[in-house]
């Protein structure tokens, strides 16, 4: 099943719901040590529960600028499959792109598209159209 950010009308494509959770699970291992929400409690919280109101955008793109500039800093073996069970590990296994150099590039879109440039765009297009942005299966 696809899921995606809506954004009123626009889609936003971002692949299966296990990648999703997997960026949510990296984040919070990584950058939170293992404490969701206790340093980007916009995306974290509000977003992953499904939807963030249009007042919460600006701080949501401020997270997610942090989020990606010290992603930069992790190798790609740090990704985070599932945080509820560490041992889980990502369908491919460390058969990646060599174009992958660290975590702030390891997630691409069913696509092929950048998830976190597909991210910020979906945020930008809600403070440009001033709603809210959800995440949605399909």
């Amino acid at each position: 099943m696809a899921v995606g950010f809506k954004v009123k009308f626009y889609w936003y494509q971002i692949g299966h719901g296990d990648f999703l959770q997997s960026f949510f699970s990296t984040v919070a291992y990584n950058l939170e040590n293992e404490n969701w929400g206790s340093r980007f409690p916009v995306i974290m919280n509000e977003l992953y529960q499904g939807k963030l109101e249009h007042e919460n955008i600006d701080r949501a793109l401020e997270e997610l600028s942090i989020i990606k500039k010290e992603l930069q800093t992790f190798s790609p073996e740090k990704v985070v499959w599932d945080i509820e069970d560490l041992s889980k590990q990502p369908p491919w296994g460390s058969d990646i792109s060599k174009d992958i150099t660290d975590l702030s590039n390891y997630f691409v879109t069913s696509d092929g598209n950048d998830f976190l440039t597909v991210f910020a765009h979906a945020l930008e297009k809600a403070k440009e159209i001033n709603t809210e942005i959800e995440i949605k299966s399909m």
